[in-house]
């Protein structure tokens, strides 16, 4: 092939889409849109989600696990926790008391169910049983149900400030404990038990395809880091665009304002969904299940304090306890999640046990 032929990297689709998306970001910011632009956002929204997955495993390949892993869960939540500040910024009041809540538990709900589940269907499909390594995912897990109890269960049954918040003190006390927990934890995961979050072979022996593949250069691996981290910025700011359009149409159907955040939880979470499903279809089970416990520990680790850190300049209450129907939809997910991963092997049983918990969770945030 000539030179005059060869395409040029600049107009790949995983570098345009990114960018549009961005531009589609900045006219559509703060407007009111109409039915076809919020159309093309949409369209925006999904290139973005797909370019995210692609650059995200550009810079897993370059780092190797579980630091690959570990970069798409912290980089999304950073992002989201923005998201989540801006957003009780701009509103305030009762309206978004219960904003960083409901958004933190639909991660949980989403990671710990819909991507557990999805990755262990795909990989048991795949092999007939999946292989991953207990150790690390539960640990993960573990600091999970943790996290979770300390800062979304807790605050339900403390008696110092009336209704499910915290007290100062005690949401100075949850947002210390969840920084550090989230520190011990990728300080465990990425040097010393990095072996505990690796992927592990499968009965067959066989490997990853990208186990063979040379990996990128420094310089391809810096590019895709920033082009992932513009991807899920057009992401997070372009799920936030069709957030009105999603707030009429859910009003106008009669459904729960919560429902709303759940909308805006998955699509936020689509390119970690994306990544871990091709994860486990080329038996790397423990690599989407480091996506998904790692994503839920980020984003309960790093909002609790980005929140409580917000509430100095923020008015208005912060409601964080869970009600009770959520509170056992947690339960359940803690218990049902260790026997998953207690023998390092599951079948299409566990994933589709998992797959009806998160159906459980979205059928009563519509029909509470």
């Amino acid at each position: 092939m000539s030179t005059a032929t060869r395409r040029s990297p600049l107009t790949d689709w995983t570098v345009v889409v990114p960018l549009v998306a961005l531009v589609a970001l900045a006219l559509s910011w703060g407007r009111d849109l109409p039915g076809p632009a919020v159309a093309l956002v949409a369209l925006c929204l999904a290139g973005a989600v797909l370019a995210a997955v692609h650059h995200a495993e550009v810079v897993a390949h370059r780092v190797g696990e579980p630091f690959g892993s570990l970069v798409l869960a912290v980089a999304v939540t950073v992002i989201e926790v923005a998201l989540i500040v801006t957003l009780m910024a701009d509103g305030g009041g009762e309206k978004t008391s219960s904003l960083a809540r409901d958004t933190v538990f639909a991660a949980v709900m989403i990671t710990c169910n819909g991507i557990v589940g999805l990755s262990l269907l795909v990989g048991a499909l795949r092999n007939r049983v999946a292989v991953f390594n207990a150790e690390g995912s539960g640990a993960a897990l573990a600091t999970v149900a943790t996290l979770a109890t300390l800062s979304l269960v807790l605050p339900t049954f403390t008696t110092s400030k009336p209704g499910p918040e915290f007290s100062a003190a005690q949401l100075g006390f949850a947002a210390v404990a969840s920084l550090a927990l989230y520190g011990l934890f990728v300080a465990v995961q990425t040097v010393r038990h990095r072996d505990y979050f690796l992927p592990v072979p499968t009965e067959g022996g066989t490997c990853a395809p990208e186990d063979h593949a040379d990996p990128p250069t420094s310089r391809a691996a810096l590019v895709s880091l920033a082009l992932l981290m513009a991807a899920l910025i057009a992401v997070v700011g372009d799920a936030k665009a069709v957030s009105p359009t999603i707030e009429s149409g859910v009003a106008d159907a009669g459904l729960p304002h919560a429902v709303v955040g759940v909308i805006i939880a998955l699509l936020v979470l689509l390119p970690e969904t994306l990544a871990a499903v091709r994860a486990a279809r080329r038996d790397r089970v423990q690599t989407s299940l480091n996506l998904a416990y790692g994503s839920a520990i980020a984003s309960i680790g790093l909002t609790i304090p980005a929140i409580a850190l917000a509430t100095i300049w923020l008015s208005g209450p912060l409601t964080l306890g869970l009600d009770a129907t959520h509170m056992v939809l947690l339960a359940l997910t803690v218990v049902v999640g260790a026997l998953t991963v207690v023998p390092g092997r599951a079948t299409l049983l566990q994933g589709g046990v998992h797959l009806v918990i998160l159906a459980a969770y979205l059928f009563l945030a519509v029909s509470p």
